[in-house]
């Protein structure tokens, strides 16, 4: 008898290992440790109308979660240096019921019942308001899991936040995401402004219309390709880009409550169809970890 373990069973383990949630990780055989084969909604009407929303606070930097580069079924991915002004609009989809009271990717365990999201490059735990683009909700999350592992898909919200935002019957939602950091002494910001939650003056509350149009003039649609908290791999990607795109693009220095990042953006873009086709050629050319992201001129 051939007790010897097949190569898709290894694979299995060890991403489980290494991701811990892997929400919305594609799996290949019957070797899944998830008792459900599909993902679904929970029975029943769940009433998310007195749910509140995470509350940031700050949480010292951790190992769990937040190894990079990392490899999901034969693709690399890159965890942030900073979460500081993260801003990226996209499809967000949910999870539920499969993974409900598995272990996420920094070892916490998944409740689809309460503001939680997979997302596969802010560091983690971290925090983040997402806007739903179709009907103006918003929410606040806690990022605590990896995923979602499908390229036109940017965040994984679990069932509760997505159904506070309206879009748990069809699945997912065109939304945009800010990091909301929290230094050591309590002080916010989102997207890398200054924030307070609930503050109806606060970047999120204006940066947005219910039609997703952008609410503020300085502020333009850029590719970012990376962040980086010195110039030369900054400067060495943008030389890479500029070898098989002739658009305009820069490196642009940004001082966040973490120290200074340079960001290597394409743009700007004066609408978000012509953002998207040029994301889509840079990751035909091998620039596959690109995000989309508003930034001032």
């Amino acid at each position: 008898m051939n007790c010897k373990p097949s190569f898709s069973l290894l694979l299995s383990v060890v991403v489980s290992l290494v991701l811990g949630g892997c929400a919305s990780a594609p799996e290949t055989d019957h070797s899944s440790r998830y008792t459900l084969a599909t993902d679904r909604a929970p029975s029943g009407n769940f009433d998310v109308s007195g749910l509140d929303d995470a509350i940031p606070v700050y949480e010292a930097p951790r190992r769990a979660g937040n190894k990079s580069p990392y490899q999901v079924w034969g693709k690399q991915y890159h965890v942030l240096d900073s979460n500081d002004g993260y801003v990226a609009r996209g499809t967000a989809s949910w999870y539920g019921e499969k993974f409900h009271g598995h272990k996420t990717s920094n070892g916490e365990t998944f409740n689809m019942y309460t503001m939680s999201a997979a997302h596969k490059s802010l560091r983690i735990p971290g925090y983040a308001r997402v806007t739903n683009l179709d009907n103006g909700r918003s929410v606040i999350v806690r990022v605590n899991d990896r995923g979602p592992f499908h390229s036109d898909r940017i965040i994984d919200l679990s069932y509760a936040a997505a159904k506070k935002l309206g879009y748990q019957a069809r699945g997912t939602a065109r939304v945009e995401v800010a990091a909301i950091t929290v230094r050591p002494d309590g002080a916010m910001f989102i997207a890398g402004e200054p924030y307070s939650p609930g503050d109806p003056a606060g970047y999120a509350e204006s940066r947005v219309e219910a039609s997703g149009d952008m609410a503020m003039t300085n502020r333009s649609l850029f590719v970012q390709l990376g962040s980086f908290s010195s110039r030369d791999p900054a400067e060495k990607l943008l030389s890479q880009v500029r070898a098989v795109l002739e658009n305009p693009m820069r490196v642009r220095a940004v001082d966040t409550s973490a120290g200074r990042f340079h960001r290597v953006q394409v743009g700007p873009f004066n609408d978000e169809d012509s953002a998207r086709r040029t994301q889509s050629l840079l990751e035909a050319r091998g620039f596959d970890q690109s995000i989309l992201l508003t930034d001032t001129h």
